[in-house]
C-alpha cells in the first residue's frame, strides 16, 4: 500500500547529480524503467550462449556491488545480473515510497517479468534474502534455485549487536542518528560498517576499503539515503510481525526451489543459531556454514559460496528445469506485483 505521508524527498527527475557508481572490470550498468520505479542493473557478459540466468539481491544499506566478488566466479555456469533495490545503489526511490519487503519483492518480480529472464537462479543477502524468499514463495515460476546468504528471517531473540540497526525502524531515530554523526567522515562510517558486517574486517583489501569510502561519500550526498534506510528497516520489522500466510517462515515452507543456505559463525546481524531452523523450514535445502564469516559471506568467502552453488547446480541438474514451471500462488495479481502485507503494515509512516 502506498505511503499516505507527503513525499519526503524530491522526485527522481530533480535529484542532485552525484558521482557515477563504480563498475568492476567486465561489469555493465544499465537503467531499467518499470511501472512506478527505475532500477539500476549490474551485469556480466556470459561466458557462452545458453547459460541459465541468475539474479542477485543485496541487503539493507548495500547495493549490487555487494555481488561483484561472487559473480565472476560463476561466469561459466550462469548469466549474472545484480540489481539495486529502489532507493539503494544507483536506483532512485520508488514512486509510491513503499520500502516494505513486499515492495522490494514487487521490484524483483516486475524486473523478471519485464525482462523475460525467468526462471532464474535467485540469490539474496540479509534484507535481500527475505525479499527473494517472498518472491520464491509467491512466484515459483520465476525461480530455478534459491541461494540465501544470512537471510533476514524473523528471530525471537535478536542479537544485541543487531539492535542498533533495528532501531533505525523507529520513527525519528534515523534523523537523530544523522544529527549525532554529522561530523563523522565517510571513512569512519565505512570502518563501522566493516566491523559490523565482516567476521574479520582485515579481509577487506585496501582497494576495497577505498572503493567503499568513495561509495559512502556518494551515498551521503543523496537526499533520500537515510529515508530509504529507515523505511526499509521498518519494512523488515513489520514483516517480522506478520502472521498467517504472510509470515516469512510460513512462506519459506512454501518455497519449491532447491535452496542453498549460507550462514556465518561470526554474523552480528543474523544469528548463527538460525541456520538449523532455516534448514528445517525450506523443504529442499542444503546448508553451508562458515565459522569465520560474518554477515556478507559472498564478499568475505566468495570462492566457498561459489563452490557450494556449483554443487547445488550439479546435484539438481535434472530438477531445476522443471521447478520454474509452477503457476503463481498466493495473492498474486495479474500485473506481476506481489501482494503480501495487510493495509496496516505499510512502511510509509
Amino acid at each position: 500500500m502506498p505511503s499516505t505521508e507527503p513525499p519526503s524527498v524530491p522526485p527522481a527527475n530533480v535529484l542532485p547529480k552525484v558521482a557515477a557508481i563504480r563498475a568492476a572490470d567486465g561489469e555493465r550498468l544499465r537503467s531499467v524503467h518499470l511501472p512506478g520505479m527505475t532500477l539500476t542493473v549490474r551485469s556480466r557478459p556470459p561466458a557462452r550462449e545458453g547459460l541459465p540466468p541468475a539474479l542477485y539481491v543485496h541487503g539493507l544499506g548495500g547495493s549490487s556491488q555487494n555481488w561483484s566478488a561472487l559473480m565472476p566466479l560463476l561466469d561459466g555456469v550462469v548469466q549474472s545480473e545484480a540489481l539495486d533495490l529502489p532507493g539503494f545503489g544507483d536506483s532512485p526511490p520508488p514512486d509510491d515510497g513503499d520500502y516494505s519487503i513486499t515492495g522490494h519483492a514487487r521490484a524483483v518480480v516486475r524486473h523478471l517479468d519485464a525482462s523475460g529472464r525467468g526462471p532464474v537462479h535467485l540469490f539474496g543477502n540479509s534484507l535481500g534474502g527475505a525479499v527473494v524468499t517472498r518472491v520464491a514463495a509467491a512466484r515459483p515460476d520465476l525461480v530455478r534455485t534459491l541461494t540465501l546468504v544470512s537471510p533476514a528471517l524473523p528471530e525471537i531473540r535478536v542479537q544485541r549487536s543487531a539492535v542498533p540497526t533495528g532501531l533505525l525502524a523507529v520513527p525519528g531515530v534515523a534523523a537523530l542518528f544523522t544529527r549525532l554523526t554529522r561530523e563523522w567522515t565517510a571513512e569512519q562510517r565505512v570502518r563501522g560498517v566493516r566491523a559490523l558486517c565482516y567476521g574479520d574486517p582485515e579481509r577487506v583489501s585496501e582497494e576495497g576499503f577505498r572503493n567503499a569510502v568513495e561509495e559512502m561519500e556518494r551515498r551521503l550526498q543523496l537526499p533520500y539515503f537515510w529515508d530509504a534506510m529507515a523505511r526499509s528497516a521498518r519494512g523488515i520489522v513489520n514483516a517480522y510481525t506478520l502472521g498467517g500466510q504472510h509470515a516469512l517462515w510460513r512462506q519459506a515452507e512454501r518455497v519449491l526451489a532447491p535452496t542453498l543456505l549460507v550462514y556465518g559463525g561470526r554474523d552480528q546481524l543474523v544469528a548463527y543459531r538460525m541456520a538449523q531452523r532455516a534448514a528445517r523450514a525450506f523443504r529442499d535445502s542444503r546448508l553451508l556454514t562458515l565459522p569465520d564469516a560474518g554477515h556478507v559471506a559472498m564478499m568475505e568467502y566468495p570462492e566457498a559460496v561459489a563452490t557450494a552453488f556449483r554443487e547445488l547446480l550439479a546435484d539438481t541438474a535434472d530438477t531445476t528445469d522443471t521447478v520454474g514451471t509452477g503457476k503463481p500462488v498466493g495473492d498474486e495479481r495479474t500485473d506481476g506485483a506481489v501482494d503480501g502485507e495487510p493495509a496496516n503494515q505499510t512502511t510509509g509512516g
